[in-house]
């Protein structure tokens, strides 16, 4: 996996601009903060974004992935306002769950989510390294 930024560009702080990568392709559909049961234990965002990727990371482990597999992440939530408000506890629960890796990432603020009590939904690809890689 190679991170994609080009000379001179101001460097990007929780996401990389770009990543080249090889291997078996992983598309892990929007995975939002509810538990196996399919229930949602808190309305706190934060908490919720915390299981989302929690979530993420449980359907790419059944491909044989890992958090560091990641290339690409789509956020979509419904108030932007709470997004940047907790982006500190927000960055605290990301790394809990992702470590230090950063894919490239989007986040769109979208009017409401399928789910009623759901505040985040997050999508990704990953590419798990082919094992002569």
């Amino acid at each position: 996996m190679k991170i994609l930024h080009p000379p001179g560009w101001k460097s990007t702080p929780g996401y990389a601009n770009g990543i080249a990568a090889r291997g078996t392709l992983i598309f892990i559909s929007g995975q939002i903060g509810w538990n196996a049961s399919g229930q949602f234990e808190t309305d706190d965002f934060v908490a919720q974004a915390k299981v989302a990727l929690a979530n993420v990371v449980a359907v790419l482990h059944e491909a044989g992935g890992k958090p560091e597999h990641i290339v690409r992440m789509t956020w979509y939530v419904v108030d932007k306002r709470e997004y940047v408000a907790a982006q500190r506890e927000l960055g605290i629960a990301y790394r809990d769950v992702m470590g230090r890796h950063f894919p490239a990432m989007t986040a769109i603020e979208v009017k409401a989510l399928i789910e009623e009590r759901a505040k985040v939904e997050i999508e990704a690809t990953a590419v798990v390294p082919d094992e002569s890689a």
